[in-house]
């Protein structure tokens, strides 16, 4: 009976620190704002503490891997979405499951935009939210961890 709470206790003492080892790295499913529909597939790296999101795969019936961003403004214009660095610059807040102070590109009208993702308790789910200024004058997206 003690080796059954003394595991119980180690468990429930160690479930804080297995919470917050989830982090953004990983394949994520984005979703399309219009339709609701799986949208693409985004990979989320993390290099020297920062965090960029490349688009690996377009997942509509009409997508070929050939379009290019042509409203993008600066050195991604005219280059394939599909390999695109879409999000950079991102990096862990002091809120364990929060990163900022990084930019999202939307290749549908070029703009870019400053970021935030919040990582969902269970780490399966991220919100992305990209916006002009201050955080409340922007949209939210759900991804949705795949691997």
């Amino acid at each position: 009976m003690r080796l059954i709470k003394y595991l119980l206790v180690s468990t429930l003492l160690m479930l804080p620190y297995a919470l917050h080892a989830a982090d953004l790295g990983g394949l994520w499913q984005t979703t399309d704002d219009k339709t609701g529909k799986p949208r693409s597939l985004v990979r989320i790296i993390e290099n020297a503490g920062e965090y960029s999101a490349i688009v690996e795969k377009g997942l509509l019936a009409t997508d070929t891997g050939d379009a290019v961003c042509d409203k993008c403004t600066d050195e991604r214009k005219g280059q394939k979405i599909v390999g695109m660095t879409i999000a950079k610059h991102l990096k862990k807040s002091t809120n364990s499951n929060v990163y900022d102070s990084g930019e999202i590109l939307d290749p549908e009208n070029g703009k870019t935009y400053k970021c935030k993702m919040t990582l969902g308790a269970n780490g399966n789910e991220l919100e992305v939210r990209g916006f002009i200024g201050f955080s409340l004058l922007g949209r939210s997206q759900t991804w949705k961890r795949v691997e």
